[in-house]
Formats: C-alpha cells, structure tokens, sequence
C-alpha cells in the first residue's frame, strides 16, 4: 500500500468523522480535504478546481434560481392549498389526494422549498380538520425525496452523478433515463406511506411552549417556529454565548434539538446547531424581517406568510418550468441534435435560458441572487469532484475494487451492486448525499473496469442510494425541517423510515440489472 493511498484513507476518515460530529458545514470540511491532497500531490491545482467549472455543479446553481422563482411566483402555495380537503376527512383519503402531487412537483423543483412552503401550511390544516399532523410531515419529506430521483433535476445528487459521468467521458443520464426504476421505487413507496405511516408514525405531540399569543407591555407577540439555517451565527454557541434577543428582537421559549430532544429549561446552557428549531416570542415585524434571510430554514407562526400570489406572474413562471423540462427532454432527441449540431440543447442550455428569463422579468428579485443559491451545498459538489479525482490518481479506489471483488468471487456483478448500494446509502445516512457520492463514483468506476461490465448500472445505484435518506433525520435537509416543526424523535424517523431504505434496495438490485444491462 502505497503513502498515497495511507494518506487519502486517513484523510477520508478524519472527512467522514468530521462530517458526523458537525464540526463545520460539509463544504469547508470536503474543501479541508482536498487542499491537503493539494498540498500532498495527489492533486494539481487544475484537478482541484475542475469541479468549480462542472456543468453539473452550475446546473444545480442555477436550478436553486429556478426553483426559488417558483416559490415567489407564489404558485406552490397555491398548488398545496387546492390539494388539501376542505372540511372533515381521515389520514388516508388527505395523503392519497396529496401526496402523489407533492412527488410529481418535487421531480422537477428543488426539495427544500417545496418543504419549506408546504409543511407550515399542511400543519395549520391538520389542526383547523383535527388531524395529527405529525402522520403527514415526515410523508412530506419522503415524497418529495421519492419524487426527485425519478429525474436528473430532481435532486443535486443525480446532476453530481452526471456531471461525474461526463468528466469520466461516458453519456451522461437524459431527463427521465433514472425514472425507469425511479418510479417503481417512488410508487411502491408511497403505497408504503399510505398503509402504514397511520400505524408506525406518533400521534400529535403537542408543544410544550408558552400560548400562542401573549400581551407584554401593550406589544402583541407571537410564537414563532425558527429552524435555524447555515448561516445562523450562533451555531455551535449556547443561548449565553449568542444573545438571541438582542440580535432578533425575540425571546426564545423552546429548543428543539435534530435528535428530538426537546428543552424548555436552562437554555442558556443549551448548545445551538443547524437544523435545530428555536420557539420564539416575537412581534409581527420578525417574520417579513427575517423571512427571506438565510439565518433561517422555515419560519412559521400558525398563518400564511408565503408571497401574495399574482395571478400574471404565477401563470408566466409555470410556463417557463414546463418549456424547460419540455426543452431539455426534447433537446436528446437525435432529430434536435441533427437540426441544432452546433447547440447542445441539453438541461444546462434549458435551466440558463430560464435563470436569465425569470430574472429579467423579475419573477425572483435579480439584485438578491446570490441569497438564493446555497453556496455551502455548490462547493460541497466542486469539491466532491476534486475527492473522487484523487481517489482514481492514488489508486485507492482500485485497491478497494479489487478488495471487494475478491470477497464475492463466487456472485458475480449484482452482489457487488448490493455491496455498492450499501456502502453509499449508509454514507448518505451519516454524512450528506453528495459526499456519499463522491466516495461512491470512483468505486464504481473501478469495479466496472476490473470486471469489463457496463458501468451504467452501478452509476444510477449511486443515485438511488445516495438519495434514499429516509432513516435519520440529519442525511436530507427537508428531513430535518420537518422534524423540529412536527415535534419527531430521532427514532420516529428510524422506525418508519428504515423499511423505505430496503424496499428502494431491493427494487434497485433487481431492476438495474434488468433495465442496464452489465
């Protein structure tokens, strides 16, 4: 073994151990890695920064513009509230009306808003029909998860996977190529969803929190839900480090913590983190101050505080969706390479032209882009490039291909699809899915090779458990939101979320093969 590959091993393991203490947000911690591959020679200034400029990793920027286009046009907000039952109705009969629309939408949209719009307006109707609502957060979040890998767009992952896949110089995945297995697993589990998220999921866990509205010194103040975000600065302080009061306005009365724990006592003393969701006091300046700030997730306050929709505007960003999706699918067709042989008329051409349209006819406002781009989550994708480029430069990634093969000699390519899957989806569950990728891509390059297969199948399995973050609630963004605003233990995630991590493993292993052939 060589000093190299000793070297990007411990490496990787300080990344992943890092990763699952929070000790920073992924992209610094990936970035660390892959500046002391830099510095080591494994990597050449030109190989660290290529995945700055991957089509791939620009695609999912400007996709962030897109979908953050959708969501001032007002239409999500407008699109739940019509699938929402007036009047009495039981947990079923909602999510079978609900649930296969919120998948199709989150196909084509980034998670995050379309959770972030959604599970404040879904909870607010589950108390007005008396309904828990939590039988329908966690859903929220898994439908829309179930939703994206049935497309290229529909997560970061997929875009990361194809982008990795041009730079290996094989044809990267069309539009709706992963939705030939990522419909069978976004069915069977919503099917799981609709028979047993009534048995398995809790009932209404009440907040503990003061009343909803309290009068202090003749100014009416509300309880508010806070689900801090990145960009929070007293991440990693306690309440007596970071005066929450005085740099929003608003007292704390309840912290609720990623892993369900839930404090009303001693706050102080209580260390803050992202993803956690604070129960504040505030008065009606402090959800239009600080609702388009990336301090926060979601802010909530029991009413409706997304964009008043305009009608023009509403109709005009949708139709610039569909052209996209439209475009995009019918720039593969052979006939469109054939008429346009100078363009290539693929998603990155589609979601460019559709950024610059809505910013010109001010659909998202142009002079705040930058707030609407997760930044963290674009060098996490660039330096995942860099990662998996010095796995393939030391050797390491064949060392490990060559391992594992030689453990199933005797099985053949689908077990060493099982093992792949495994490998990738437990990496999701602990750190974060582009990680998991990055990690996962230069293995399936190596098996493929050693074993002289196609390495198609393998590619669209990273996919599928990379995004397959069902059962912990710190893998997906959306899972963490839904967690604080539904009042989860991290165990309600495990419980329900764990048979959904085996049923997209088993369709996965025995449709690949079937579909991509080795």
């Amino acid at each position: 073994m060589t000093f190299e590959i000793v070297f990007i091993l411990l490496s990787l393991l300080g990344m992943v151990i890092a990763l699952i203490m929070d000790k920073m947000r992924p992209g610094m911690i990936l970035f660390s890695v892959v500046v002391l591959f830099l510095c080591a020679g494994i990597l050449t200034p030109k190989e660290m920064l290529e995945g700055f400029s991957n089509k791939g990793m620009m695609t999912v920027a400007m996709l962030f513009l897109v979908s953050e286009g959708i969501r001032q046009s007002g239409a999500l907000g407008q699109v739940i509230k019509k699938l929402l039952p007036i009047g009495k109705t039981t947990v079923f009969k909602a999510q079978l009306r609900m649930l296969p629309a919120v998948s199709f939408i989150s196909a084509f949209l980034n998670n995050t808003p379309v959770v972030v719009i959604f599970a404040p307006i879904i909870k607010r109707w589950a108390q007005s029909v008396n309904l828990p609502a939590t039988k329908f957060l966690i859903p929220l979040s898994y439908v829309t998860i179930l939703g994206g890998i049935c497309t290229l767009i529909g997560t970061s992952t997929n875009l990361v996977v194809h982008g990795m896949i041009l730079e290996a110089g094989y044809e990267g995945f069309t539009m709706f190529e992963l939705g030939k297995v990522g419909i069978f697993i976004a069915i069977a589990g919503i099917i799981y969803i609709f028979f047993f998220s009534k048995r398995l999921l809790p009932d209404e866990r009440p907040d503990v929190a003061v009343p909803d509205e309290e009068v202090e010194e003749g100014t009416m103040l509300h309880r508010v839900e806070a689900v801090l975000g990145a960009r929070f600065p007293g991440i990693n302080k306690t309440l007596a480090q970071f005066n929450f009061k005085r740099h929003y306005g608003a007292e704390v009365k309840e912290i609720k913590k990623r892993n369900g724990q839930r404090f009303v006592n001693n706050l102080d003393e209580v260390v803050l983190r992202e993803g956690d969701t604070l129960v504040v006091m505030a008065d009606d300046s402090f959800i239009p101050t600080w609702g388009e700030s990336s301090v926060f997730v979601l802010l909530a306050n029991g009413t409706d505080t997304e964009p008043v929709p305009n009608k023009k505007k509403r109709w005009f960003a949708l139709v610039l969706l569909v052209l996209m999706i439209i475009g995009a699918t019918m720039g593969e067709l052979p006939a469109t390479k054939e008429a346009f042989p100078n363009i290539k008329l693929d998603m990155f051409f589609f979601v460019s032209v559709t950024t610059i349209l809505m910013a010109w006819t001010k659909i998202f406002p142009a002079r705040k882009y930058t707030k609407y781009i997760s930044w963290d989550i674009l060098i996490t994708i660039a330096c995942a490039f860099a990662i998996s480029k010095a796995m393939v430069n030391s050797g390491l990634a064949d060392e490990i291909a060559h391992y594992i093969i030689g453990l199933s000699d005797d099985y053949g390519p689908h077990v060493l699809l099982a093992i792949l899957f495994i490998i990738t989806n437990l990496f999701t569950e602990l750190i974060t899915n582009n990680a998991a990728a990055a990690l996962a891509f230069p293995l399936a390059l190596a098996l493929a090779a050693q074993l002289g297969v196609d390495p198609t199948p393998f590619f669209v399995v990273i996919c599928m458990a990379a995004s397959a973050s069902f059962s912990t609630p710190i893998g997906y963004q959306t899972n963490l939101i839904v967690q604080g605003i539904g009042n989860y233990k991290f165990t309600d995630f495990v419980r329900f979320g764990l048979p959904l991590n085996i049923i997209t493993f088993l369709i996965s292993i025995f449709l690949v093969p079937l579909i991509w052939p080795f």
